[in-house]
């Protein structure tokens, strides 16, 4: 198919169609993407890529790709290709509910994996070989120069390691997006450096991917934006909650154990994230303050536009069309306030470490002890996996979580006498907020954590139930008992409802 050229590239740059580099991927094959979340993942060749797998299966014949990614996509990719049965394995994050289903149902194999390891561990080959690698791009020369659009994740090392690159041109990113990307691969161990981060501002790489251009099978041009975000503006639920956090994360600072104005912030995605922020930044006592984060979203932008954020550093712009059109048009405005790094460098556990961050995620659960499940239902059914929540956690200055303490209608209480599965250890969670209150668990023996979780983050519907628990075996460092660990667990699969009596339910959450 003869091709119109709209771009100077694409006149020495083999062009294609998204059928026609659909059409090159092999059953079998590991198939590498580039983007963070919605932004920065290229759509139009997974798009046909799962008609081509439905017409081959159609057929009686298998087809499957291995997929990695930076973190989660959208229905484009996760959505279509798990309905077409064409994913083989899958890795690291995903939020899609059609690959979640499969994915739990045993049909695709999943590895949950701190995003901080997913490019080392394709540079060692961990995953086996790189077939192919897609890149959506903003612009790109002839000889192989990249910009690329609203996001980074793993594409450098995607893009080094492939043996193969598929580019899309997505022309609805502006060109004028380079210069907003600083992108750096580390050696690895024995010949690792440190990475010379050492404010958010820093730069350490360069605006633009170099790719040798024998190694681009093909240009795919195409003109679309992310498909729309939504983000639910502060309700009283988590307005409560990020106000919660503010107020404790002033007065920290005016106790002086916290320097509020010296340290970035790092906050993880959802509603709960942005009502954080939002309580943050309209605090009378916390200061304008910086970002050193994965996922750059709605309030983060409109922070900066307040001069509230004086600069924040990220893996990606995941925003609403309204807000990603309004950043397009005011670039120049935002040139100097926001960097995109690849996720090997936003998590990098050195990095936060050094510049002694304030980490702020979310959590399914969190036990009387201080540990936190993040990733699995009742223990056993994934829900999206652990991101980089782990990353920041263990290596934070100061570590939160906040989240309701209810679920299911209030039916289920998300302060548990113990985790069905832990992703965050008592030795690396720092501090519990819900909507009740903030328990501040540095310096807290486990007796100490107990009460305190129960009194100040626990649901008044629960906790008599959870302080009995906890009361029945108060012997040992750690006050656990074999026969009340998931005693609320089993009550709510057998009942519905993880209280032992009929009492009405008193909170929605």
């Amino acid at each position: 198919m003869d091709l119109p050229s709209f771009h100077p590239a694409l006149d020495t740059l083999p062009r294609l169609t998204a059928e026609d580099a659909a059409a090159l991927i092999e059953d079998g094959q590991t198939v590498g993407l580039s983007g963070f979340t919605v932004a920065g993942t290229p759509q139009a060749v997974m798009r046909a890529l799962a008609g081509r797998a439905e017409r081959i299966h159609a057929e009686g014949k298998p087809f499957k790709i291995g997929l990695i990614t930076g973190a989660s996509t959208g229905p484009w990719v996760d959505g279509v290709l798990s309905r077409a049965d064409a994913i083989l394995f899958r890795t690291p994050y995903q939020s899609d509910p059609h690959l979640r289903e499969r994915i739990n149902s045993g049909n695709t194999r999943f590895y949950d994996l701190h995003l901080s390891s997913v490019p080392q561990n394709i540079r060692y080959g961990f995953f086996g070989k790189i077939s192919w690698a897609i890149i959506e791009a903003a612009d790109l020369t002839a000889d192989g120069e990249v910009t690329l659009t609203n996001a980074v994740g793993i594409a450098p090392t995607l893009c080094r390691m492939a043996d193969k690159i598929l580019i899309e041109l997505n022309t609805a990113h502006p060109a004028a997006l380079r210069g907003f990307h600083d992108l750096y691969e580390p050696f690895d161990p024995p010949f690792r450096r440190e990475i010379p981060v050492f404010t958010p501002r820093d730069r350490i790489g360069t605006t633009s991917l170099k790719i040798d251009p024998k190694k681009i099978a093909g240009v795919i041009q195409t003109r679309h934006l992310d498909e729309s975000l939504s983000f639910d503006e502060p309700c009283k639920l988590t307005t409560e909650i990020g106000e919660n956090v503010a107020n404790f994360l002033a007065a920290e600072s005016e106790s002086g154990r916290l320097s509020l104005n010296l340290l970035p912030l790092q906050s993880g995605v959802g509603d709960i994230a942005n009502a954080i922020l939002s309580a943050l930044g309209s605090h009378p006592k916390i200061p304008r303050f910086t970002m050193y984060t994965e996922v750059i979203q709605d309030s983060v932008i409109r922070l900066i536009e307040a001069d509230r954020i004086q600069f924040a550093s990220g893996c990606s712009l995941t925003v609403s069309k309204p807000v990603l059109d309004r950043l397009y048009q005011n670039l120049d405005q935002f040139r100097d306030r926001l960097l995109l790094r690849p996720q090997e460098i936003t998590n990098q556990p050195e990095i936060v470490r050094r510049l002694g961050l304030i980490s702020v995620n979310t959590a399914i659960e969190a036990d009387i002890y201080g540990n936190v499940n993040s990733t699995h239902l009742m223990g056993a059914s994934l829900m999206n996996g652990i991101g980089g929540s782990g990353d920041f956690t263990r290596n934070a200055f100061l570590s939160i979580f906040a989240f309701p303490s209810t679920a299911k209608n209030g039916r289920i209480s998300t302060i548990v006498p113990l985790v069905t599965h832990v992703d965050h250890s008592e030795h690396s969670v720092q501090v519990l907020v819900t909507e009740q209150g903030v328990a501040d668990l540095r310096g807290k023996d486990p007796h100490e954590r107990a009460e305190l979780i129960i009194d100040k983050c626990a649901h008044p519907r629960f906790r008599d139930e959870l302080m009995s628990a906890y009361a029945a075996s108060r012997r040992g460092h750690i006050p656990f008992s074999l026969s009340n660990a998931f005693a609320m667990h089993e009550r709510y699969i057998a009942t519905g409802d993880m209280h032992r009596s009929t009492a009405p339910i008193l909170a929605a959450g």
